[in-house]
C-alpha cells in the first residue's frame, strides 16, 4: 500500500474510535467492572443464585464490549507506527492489518445494536423445508451449511441438536444450538422464510425452480427466567436416533420426542449419547420455546425479537436468494442486496444482521 492510503485509513480508524469511546462510556465502563467485581469478592456473594448470575453476566458482557474496543485501538497504534516508520516492507504488511481492523470495527458496531434482554443468550435454530419435496429439502441442507459456516466466521460454537435427512437429499428438518457472544442477538434476524431461485439439479429438463424454507430462531432460556412446565402437559415418545454420524446413531432407542399437548409443539433431539441427555436437552428446548410463546400471548414482547414466521411459500419470503437468469440476493425488509450468492451462502451475512439492527433500532426510537 502507498503511504497515503495507509494515512487515510489511520485518520478514518481515529475518528470511527474518538465517537465510540463516547458513544460506550468506556470509563464509566470500565468504573462499573471494578464495582461489579468487588461484589464479586464479598462475603455471601451466592447466597442468591439468581442475583449472582446476573451480576457475573453483566461484568462479562462489559469486559467483551471493552476489551473488544481496545483490540480495534491497539491495531490502530500498531498502523499509526507503521504510518511514522516509513518503512515500504511494513506498508504492504498494513493491507491485511487494515483489512482486520475493518472487519473487528464492523463486528463490534453491530454489537452495539445489540441491547436486548435475550440478545447475550443462546440462539436455538429450527430450519423446516417448505412445500416441494426434494428440491426445499436440499434448500433446507443448503441453509444449515451457511449457518454452520457464518457461526465459524463469528467464532461462536455450533451443536446440532436433530437432524432428519430428506428422504432423497437434502434435510426434512434440523434442529441446532448456537452459543457465544450475542448469539441470538446476531441470529434473530434470520427469523422467517427463506426462498431460493435456481436451475434445479434434480430437474433433467434443467428448469428454473424455487424452493422455500422456514427458519426459526429462539434464545434458549437460562435460570434467570423461572418457568415451569406441568408434567401433565406433555406427552414423551422415544425412538432409533437417526442423526447425521456418531458411534452411538442408531443402535438404540435414545432419541427423545417431546409434545406439549396444550400448544402442540413438538421438540425432538436425538445427538446425545443417551436417552436421559438427549430428555434433558428437549426439555430444555421446550422451556425456551414455551416462555416466547408465553410473552408473546401475555404482551407480545417478543415480536421484535422473533416475530411470527408467515406461510412457507409465495410472498411470505423475509429474503431471496436468486441463482438463475442473474446472481443476487435480497433482503426484503430492509432492501439489502448483494450480488454475490456464493459468499453469502458460504456464511458471508454481516450486511444483511447490520441492515436489520439498524432499522430495529431506528423502529425503537421513533
Amino acid at each position: 500500500m502507498e503511504k497515503w492510503e495507509i494515512s487515510r485509513e489511520v485518520q478514518y480508524f481515529k475518528n470511527r474510535l474518538d465517537i465510540l469511546e463516547d458513544v460506550i462510556e468506556l470509563d464509566q465502563k470500565i468504573e462499573r467492572i471494578a464495582l461489579l467485581e468487588a461484589k464479586m469478592a464479598e462475603p455471601g456473594f451466592w447466597d442468591d443464585a439468581a442475583k449472582a448470575s446476573g451480576i457475573i453476566q453483566e461484568c462479562n458482557n462489559l469486559k467483551d464490549t471493552v476489551e473488544s474496543f481496545r483490540e480495534i485501538n491497539q491495531s490502530y497504534e500498531e498502523l499509526y507506527l507503521i504510518l511514522e516508520l516509513e518503512d515500504t516492507e511494513l506498508f504492504q504488511e498494513a493491507e491485511k492489518l487494515i483489512a482486520d481492523t475493518k472487519e473487528k470495527l464492523a463486528h463490534f458496531e453491530t454489537e452495539l445494536l445489540l441491547s436486548d434482554e435475550y440478545d447475550n443468550l443462546p440462539a436455538i435454530v429450527d430450519i423446516h423445508p417448505g412445500a416441494g419435496g426434494t428440491e426445499s429439502q436440499d434448500w433446507a441442507l443448503m441453509l444449515l451449511r451457511m449457518y454452520q459456516r457464518f457461526v465459524e466466521r463469528r467464532k461462536l460454537s455450533f451443536e446440532l441438536i436433530d437432524y432428519l435427512e430428506g428422504s432423497e437429499a437434502g434435510i426434512k428438518g434440523a434442529t441446532f444450538l448456537v452459543k457465544g457472544k450475542y448469539a441470538f442477538g446476531l441470529l434473530k434476524s434470520e427469523n422467517g422464510v427463506h426462498r431460493l431461485v435456481r436451475i434445479s439439479p434434480f430437474d433433467s429438463n434443467a428448469r428454473r425452480h424455487t424452493s422455500f424454507a422456514a427458519v426459526h430462531v429462539t434464545p434458549e432460556i437460562d435460570e434467570r427466567f423461572d418457568f415451569v412446565i406441568n408434567s401433565e402437559e406433555l406427552k414423551i415418545d422415544t425412538y432409533r436416533s437417526s442423526g447425521a454420524g456418531g458411534q452411538h446413531v442408531n443402535t438404540t432407542d435414545s432419541a427423545v420426542r417431546i409434545t406439549h399437548l396444550p400448544t402442540g409443539i413438538v421438540v425432538t433431539c436425538q445427538n446425545e449419547r443417551s436417552q436421559i441427555q438427549n430428555r434433558e436437552r428437549a426439555m430444555k428446548i421446550l422451556k425456551s420455546k414455551l416462555y416466547q410463546l408465553n410473552l408473546e400471548q401475555q404482551a407480545q414482547k417478543l415480536k421484535a425479537i422473533s416475530g411470527a414466521i408467515e406461510e412457507n411459500s409465495f410472498g411470505s419470503q423475509i429474503r431471496s436468494y436468486i441463482l438463475h437468469p442473474y446472481s443476487l440476493v435480497k433482503d426484503h425488509r430492509t432492501d439489502v442486496e448483494s450480488t454475490n450468492p456464493t459468499n453469502v451462502l458460504d456464511g458471508d451475512l454481516d450486511i444483511f444482521i447490520d441492515a436489520y439492527l439498524q432499522k430495529m433500532s431506528k423502529g425503537k426510537k421513533s
